[in-house]
């Protein structure tokens, strides 16, 4: 299987925010956003496998600054580490007032994605190799964020995530 990179990962997507995306305050709704970021990871992810991808988890979503209608969202993803047959994305989710000539970060998330066979089952995914200092930085996260979320989706005991282990057992 072929190794691939944190840039061949990468994904650009960017939306005009409209009415109809928008709450009676004239912000971005937080489930239009959300349903953008699915897709931009998806598509993510689906560059490092070359097959169907499943939403397995969403991590914590923070809305730091309402986007407003009539400004553009841009979503940024790529993938920080692959494991067996799970990819993690990172997003960044920017505004911009093209007007006003002002862009702005506005969201940070982590969705994670499992490939498919074309019986529907999980399937070997390749390695992910980061090359910067920031890839490498996010890719040693990657496994500390995977047992978070495997022990708090009951799937993993605290006591068996090494990296975290501290956190959850006094010796």
């Amino acid at each position: 299987m072929i190794k691939k990179s944190p840039k061949d990962t990468y994904n650009i997507m960017s939306e005009l925010v409209l009415p109809n995306d928008t709450n009676t305050l004239g912000n971005l709704m937080g489930g239009r956003l959300m349903h953008w970021m699915d897709i931009a990871a998806a598509i993510a992810a689906q560059k490092h496998c070359n097959c169907p991808v499943v939403t397995a988890s969403v991590d914590n979503v923070s809305f730091n600054n309402p986007i407003k209608l009539g400004n553009v969202l841009t979503i940024e993803a790529k993938l920080t580490r692959s494991f067996n047959t799970s990819m993690e994305v990172y997003l960044k989710v920017w505004g911009e007032d093209l007007w006003a000539q002002y862009k702005y970060l506005t969201n940070e998330a982590y969705l994670t994605f499992v490939a498919l066979d074309p019986h529907g089952k999980p399937r070997k995914v390749p390695e992910l190799v980061p090359e910067t200092e920031e890839e490498i930085k996010m890719y040693e996260g990657a496994l500390r964020r995977r047992q978070i979320r495997l022990i708090l989706g009951g799937k993993m005991k605290p006591e068996d995530a090494g990296e975290l282990r501290a956190l959850f057992i006094k010796d």
